[in-house]
């Protein structure tokens, strides 16, 4: 297994939060911001903040809708977003694996 350097991780996914919200969608179908700021402990406009990056950066899909009166964000992880969360995944098993050999 080649060596991975920290810097090889995606800056987009690295971020705590983020990493956090893809955890999340990546085990579940779709997520409503209600669910993602409990599971990330994020406050509103932390957790809406990382969700436009990640849209922004095509990892995960935004939603909206009404449920009655209320507006419902909804998230869910893109097809590239599901890529680059297994690439994270490897380069920091290849990190981790480097940091134990040294």
């Amino acid at each position: 297994m080649a060596q991975s350097n920290i810097t090889d991780l995606d800056p987009i996914i690295h971020a705590p939060v983020r990493l956090a919200i893809l955890s999340v969608l990546i085990s579940v179908e779709e997520a409503d911001f209600k669910y993602l700021k409990q599971m990330t402990e994020a406050s509103d406009g932390n957790l809406s903040t990382h969700l436009n990056k990640l849209e922004t950066g095509g990892m995960i899909i935004i939603k909206k809708k009404f449920v009655g009166k209320k507006p419902q964000t909804l998230c869910m992880i893109s097809d590239k977003g599901r890529q680059a969360f297994k690439s994270y995944l490897e380069q920091m098993e290849k990190f981790i694996a480097g940091q134990k050999q040294a």
